[in-house]
């Protein structure tokens, strides 16, 4: 009897491990492409919140400007200006500070820094699970090899690299923000 159609048992240990380790390439992937949205998501919704900021500093520049040529104005004290004075004093306050909306510049920026900061975490969990794909894929690589060359120490190494790279994966998500 001839040896084709035998097939090594180590080999399907290895195709076995090549399979585990497409798994966690395939995980790997989804979840950066998860991080890499984020980014931009949160890239996007800093500029807004920086324009929004941008549009309330100019209505309270404006808003202080009438309200110092209204308390100039000869008119200043006919009740009606005093009126509009008290209006603006108000709205120019508003500006600066909004709990209740969150909708002030002091809200609205710490709004955008928290979203900046968010993005930025992101991106360095973005950044290590393609490191930990990268790692992956050299693993896949090298335990397909020792099916090829027969050498299983290359199996064992792809082995030792997938644990690696999981183990990578896992401190890139709940770790710390990044390695480099």
């Amino acid at each position: 009897m001839s040896g084709h159609g035998h097939v090594d048992p180590s080999n399907k240990k290895v195709a076995l491990v090549i399979a585990v380790l497409a798994l966690f390439l395939a995980i790997s992937e989804t979840l950066g492409k998860a991080y890499q949205t984020e980014v931009i998501t949160k890239q996007v919704e800093a500029s807004n919140l920086w324009a929004f900021f941008q549009a309330k500093s100019i209505r309270k520049t404006s808003t202080e400007l009438a309200l110092q040529t209204a308390q100039l104005s000869p008119q200043a004290e006919d009740p009606k200006t005093v009126e509009q004075i008290k209006k603006w004093a108000g709205a120019v306050k508003r500006y600066d500070t909004e709990p209740d909306t969150g909708e002030g510049r002091k809200e609205l920026a710490e709004r955008a820094k928290k979203a900046q900061a968010l993005g930025e975490l992101a991106n360095h969990k973005y950044h290590n699970l393609e490191i930990s794909s990268g790692v992956l894929q050299v693993a896949i690589v090298l335990a397909s090899s020792a099916i090829i060359t027969n050498v299983m120490m290359l199996a064992w190494l792809a082995g030792g690299l997938g644990i690696v790279a999981v183990g990578f994966g896992i401190f890139a998500m709940y770790g710390a923000a990044s390695l480099f």
